[in-house]
């Protein structure tokens, strides 16, 4: 599988915390998420592009699920 990229930007305009571009794999996240709704995001972009044929809601309860895991182990992103 490819690298994923992530891209930080403002993503006001499109209504969205984060967007998955599958056939491209790069995510983008607003750049105004912090701590753990940033992981969060990151996760559930990132199973978009792992797991294209699972749906919403596969992907929104894993995403949780995951998130809540590292923030429990204490994973921050330090930037």
């Amino acid at each position: 599988m490819a690298k994923i990229k992530v891209k930080h930007r403002k993503l006001g305009n499109e209504r969205a915390y984060g967007l998955a571009h599958i056939d491209f794999n790069l995510i983008e996240l607003d750049e105004r998420l912090k701590g753990r709704r940033h992981l969060l995001y990151l996760i559930h972009e990132s199973l978009h592009i792992i797991h294209p044929d699972w749906s919403e809601t596969k992907v929104v309860n894993i995403s949780r699920r995951m998130c809540r895991l590292l923030w429990e182990q204490n994973y921050r992103r330090i930037s």
